[in-house]
């Protein structure tokens, strides 16, 4: 059964939220189309490019993507901080970026209203714009109805081009963030689309360690908006918001748990656990429950025990899917 967004997001709980989109069909979004031979590799550049800029408007950061044949996985974090020290100017010339204004919003800014009932509703107005800018809803609505556009514009067709409403995950706490994050940069690997994590293109890690979405200079734009969301372990007081970790232990976590999923490359499990699963306390065969699977057995939110009951609450909710399962490896 369907279920409202706001059963499903709530930033009370956290501002993680790992969010995926599917084609419908046998509609490509990169890659190629082993029926028709028609190559679509260009247009997961089309979907770095939007993410970028969205994420340069709207108050959120992006800490994770890949982009896979048919589908595109996102981890996001709602910045309520960045979004409450913007001005209603500076809200209003954001939103303009995306959508049309309001004509009584435009008369606000040019200071033409007299009366204090026009000046409340123009506030009103801006106010919902602030909400929509650190939305979740409204940052995937604005990427995916672009990217239907202009590919259904280029395929000459009309339709629905993604299989229905976005699919998202609360991450509730930092294993579950990690885990997660993990789980996104290691598609490409999973998928036997890339040999090695450093050359997985058209995903975040490769974009942290490359500081470029993939090798191709004639595709890859250079990033001069907002970049992908920083680790900030050891760093000063002066940049406290991030991901709590050292971007070396996170490449080493990842380089680590793609060797162990993939039975098939060459090496096996590492017995030299990364030091950030001990201080997450996740032992190395938990690591691996959680990432192998984690799109699969853990639906709305991933977390602790006391986290999901709390998001339960604020949700409306009873229970959330693979809590079992949770209890049994996390307790």
């Amino acid at each position: 059964m369907t279920q409202s967004r706001s059963t499903l997001i709530s930033l009370v709980d956290t501002p993680y939220y790992h969010c995926i989109s599917r084609c419908v069909r046998r509609a490509f979004l990169c890659g190629e189309d082993k029926y028709s031979g028609r190559s679509f590799s260009h247009r997961r550049q089309w979907m770095v490019d939007r993410i970028r800029q969205l994420s340069d408007i709207f108050a959120i950061n992006v800490c994770a993507y890949s982009i896979m044949s048919n589908h595109y996985h996102l981890v996001l974090h709602a910045n309520e901080v960045e979004i409450e020290a913007c001005s209603d100017e500076d809200i209003c010339k954001r939103w303009c970026q995306l959508y049309s204004g309001s004509p009584i919003v435009s008369r606000w800014l040019k200071s033409e209203l007299t009366s204090d009932a026009e000046i409340t509703m123009a506030l009103e107005v801006i106010a919902r714009w602030r909400h929509r800018l650190v939305d979740i809803s409204w940052f995937m609505r604005s990427l995916n109805e672009f990217i239907a556009r202009k590919a259904n514009k280029e395929d000459n067709c009309k339709g629905r081009f993604w299989e229905g409403r976005f699919k998202s995950q609360a991450l509730l706490d930092e294993k579950a963030l990690l885990t997660c994050m993990a789980y996104v940069d290691l598609n490409p690997v999973r998928a036997k689309m890339a040999e090695t994590v450093e050359a997985s293109e058209y995903t975040s890690v490769f974009e942290r360690v490359h500081g470029s979405c993939c090798d191709d200079e004639k595709t890859c734009s250079d990033f001069t908006s907002k970049p992908l969301f920083g680790f900030v372990a050891g760093e000063c007081n002066e940049q406290p918001q991030g991901i709590p970790y050292a971007f070396i232990d996170y490449l080493e976590l990842v380089d680590w748990t793609g060797r162990a999923i993939r039975s098939d490359k060459r090496g096996g499990i590492s017995n030299k656990i990364p030091r950030l699963l001990s201080t997450l306390g996740l032992d190395g065969n938990t690591w691996l429950e959680l990432a192998c699977h984690f799109g699969g057995n853990y639906h709305c939110a991933v977390g602790s025990l006391e986290e999901l009951d709390k998001f339960a609450s604020h949700t409306g909710r009873c229970w959330v899917s693979g809590q079992n399962k949770l209890r049994c490896m996390l307790h």
